[in-house]
C-alpha cells in the first residue's frame, strides 16, 4: 500500500477510515490495543491512551491518561490532536465515540473470536504503517495456538468474571471463543449473564475459572464456590490471558498449556 495514495481500510464495524499518510498521533481507548501498538514499535505515536492501559508499565508511567474506557476525556483528546484514535465497540461508550468521530479518524474493532483479534491487528497493522510486524505477530499466536495439544472430549468449565452478584463470560464472548480454542466447552450462553447459586449448581461444571478481572479474585473464594460445585476443579486463572486480544496473545498458549494438560 502506497502512503502517497492515502491508507484506506474497512474497520470491524463495516466502516471505511481514510488517511493521507500513516498516522503521527495515535490515541488508544483499548488497553490490550496500546499494548499491541508498542510492540509494533509505536513507542513515539501513541501520544495518549486510558487509565487501564498498563501494559508496557513504562509506557504507562509516562504517557497522558484520558480517562477510562468507558469514562473518557473528551477535552484532553482534543487537545492531544490526534490523526487516528483507536476504539472498540464492547469496551468504550457509543455516545463517545460518536462524539469522536466528528473531529477525528476513529478505527473501531469488534472482536469475539480469535479470528477477529488477528484480523484486527492485520488491519491496524495497515493502517499505521506496520504491515509486516503485525503479520509477524499474528502468524506466531496462529503457531502457537495450533500447537496446543487438546484432548479429544471438551469438558463443561464457567468462567467467573464478577462476585455479588456471580457473573459469567458466556459463549458468546472473545473468552468463550478462547475457552473453546484450547478445547472446554463453555457451559454458559449468551455473553455475561449473571448467575444465581442454583444456576451454577444446575450447571454442574468440572471446572471453574475464576478470573484476575474485571474482578480480583482470590484463594479466599475457591471454598464458597467449591460448595456449590464440590465436584468442580477450581482455579484462579489470569484474566489478561483469556481477555485481551492483542499481542499479549502471542504468550497465551503458553500459559493455557497448564490448563489443557490438568483436563
Amino acid at each position: 500500500m502506497s502512503e502517497a495514495s492515502g491508507i484506506n481500510i474497512t474497520d470491524q464495524m463495516g466502516r471505511q477510515i481514510s488517511l493521507p499518510s500513516y498516522p503521527k498521533r495515535i490515541i488508544s481507548l483499548v488497553p490490550s490495543q496500546t499494548e499491541f501498538l508498542y510492540d509494533l514499535g509505536l513507542t513515539e505515536e501513541v501520544v495518549g491512551q486510558t487509565l487501564f492501559c498498563v501494559h508496557p508499565a513504562n509506557m504507562h508511567a509516562i504517557k497522558p491518561r484520558i480517562g477510562g474506557t468507558k469514562t473518557l476525556q473528551l477535552d484532553k483528546i482534543r487537545a492531544l490532536k490526534p490523526d487516528l484514535i483507536i476504539a472498540n465497540k464492547e469496551e468504550n461508550t457509543q455516545g463517545q465515540i460518536e462524539e469522536l468521530m466528528c473531529d477525528f479518524p476513529v478505527y473501531i474493532s469488534d472482536i469475539s473470536t480469535l479470528e477477529d483479534a488477528l484480523q484486527m491487528m492485520e488491519q491496524i497493522g495497515k493502517l499505521v504503517g506496520k504491515s509486516e510486524q503485525a503479520s509477524q505477530i499474528s502468524t506466531n499466536i496462529k503457531r502457537t495456538f495450533s500447537a496446543l495439544v487438546r484432548t479429544e472430549t471438551a469438558e463443561k468449565c464457567l468462567y467467573l468474571i464478577w462476585r455479588k452478584p456471580y457473573m459469567a463470560a458466556g459463549s458468546e464472548t472473545f473468552i468463550g471463543n478462547i475457552l473453546q480454542q484450547i478445547g472446554f466447552e463453555n457451559s454458559v450462553k449468551g455473553r455475561y449473564p449473571i448467575m444465581t447459586d442454583a444456576e451454577m449448581m444446575a450447571q454442574n461444571p468440572s471446572h471453574i475459572f475464576l478470573s484476575s478481572e474485571p474482578y480480583p479474585f482470590k484463594d479466599s473464594h475457591i471454598q464458597e464456590l467449591q460448595v456449590l460445585c464440590p465436584k468442580a476443579q477450581i482455579s484462579l486463572v489470569d484474566g489478561e490471558m483469556f481477555s485481551w486480544y492483542g499481542s499479549r496473545l502471542v504468550h497465551a498458549a503458553a500459559y493455557f498449556k497448564s490448563f489443557v494438560g490438568n483436563k
